[in-house]
């Protein structure tokens, strides 16, 4: 039997727009864009259970585009948009014949977008205060390959509110994030909470290092099926990722980073790390 693909496709993603700017907003005409590469590959699964159970391997691979940029000093436009979206699951076959169970499976579309605007509610104290509104909008594919169990978004469209505090220290090389935010879905989908705390430390002029904790809770206000037609964005998908970060400037514009993502405990997400790769620019 076949398991539908659920995964941590957008954890990396929604880390990425919670702390690329932290509490603090662009200023007017000022920006942040970055080119990314996700890559995701498992054959464990976090069960709503939490357990970890054995799956045909499925593998999720993004390439997106992130940028921020300051309509005023207060306010910032954000987007994050995935122009390209693969999905796969490799083919089961039984171990003990050796004969097929179930014939592979790929899917490639755009994803689903997000589009924020960020306002700073306080802006020249110690400790910065922002809050975003962001829009989800439904342009993956909800039932993606040959098996329509291949999914590049879940088909509902989403706000979600976030509040994000930061503080930095020892003259700006230190800093501490914090997020908390509410995502309301449609569909039938369950409402969710947000969290994050992040930590970031400027080694040298040129390199940067940064350790993201992030957590999604589930109300369990919606449908609960375990296996949801809609999507690899799982309804009552629950995690906590440790997600460490390290970029290299080449100079006061251009710079590449890396991450690893890694799901410390699930439920309904595949349970292996994600890998991001990309390169930003600062105007």
């Amino acid at each position: 039997m076949r398991i539908k693909i659920f995964t941590f496709a957008t954890l990396l993603c929604i880390g990425q727009m919670a702390f690329a700017g932290g509490g603090w907003p662009q200023l007017k005409n000022r920006g942040f864009f970055k080119l990314s590469q996700f890559v995701l590959s498992s054959n464990k699964y976090y069960a709503p259970s939490g357990d970890i159970l054995d799956i045909a391997t499925a593998g999720v691979f993004i390439t997106s585009f992130y940028g921020e940029y300051g309509l005023t000093d207060r306010l910032t436009a954000i987007a994050y948009v995935p122009f390209f979206a693969r999905t796969t699951l490799n083919e089961q076959v039984s171990g003990l014949t050796g004969s097929l169970i179930a014939a592979g499976d790929a899917s490639n579309s755009f994803g689903d977008t997000d589009l924020t605007l960020k306002y700073g509610l306080i802006t020249n104290k110690p400790i910065v205060i922002s809050a975003s509104l962001t829009f989800g909008i439904p342009l993956g594919n909800a039932s993606g390959g040959d098996t329509g169990v291949l999914q590049t978004g879940d088909g509902e469209f989403n706000q979600m509110v976030t509040l994000e505090a930061s503080r930095s220290f020892a003259k700006g090389k230190t800093y501490v994030s914090t997020l908390l935010g509410f995502n309301n879905r449609s569909k039938n989908f369950s409402d969710e909470l947000r969290y994050g705390l992040e930590v970031g430390y400027t080694v040298s002029p040129k390199v940067f290092v940064a350790l993201k904790l992030n957590g999604v809770k589930s109300l369990r206000n919606g449908s609960d099926l375990e296996a949801p037609s809609n999507g690899i964005f799982s309804n009552n998908l629950e995690y906590l990722a440790l997600t460490p970060e390290v970029s290299y400037s080449f100079n006061e514009k251009f710079g590449i980073s890396g991450s690893v993502g890694t799901a410390l405990s699930g439920r309904r997400i595949l349970a292996k790390p994600a890998y991001s790769l990309g390169f930003f620019l600062k105007i």
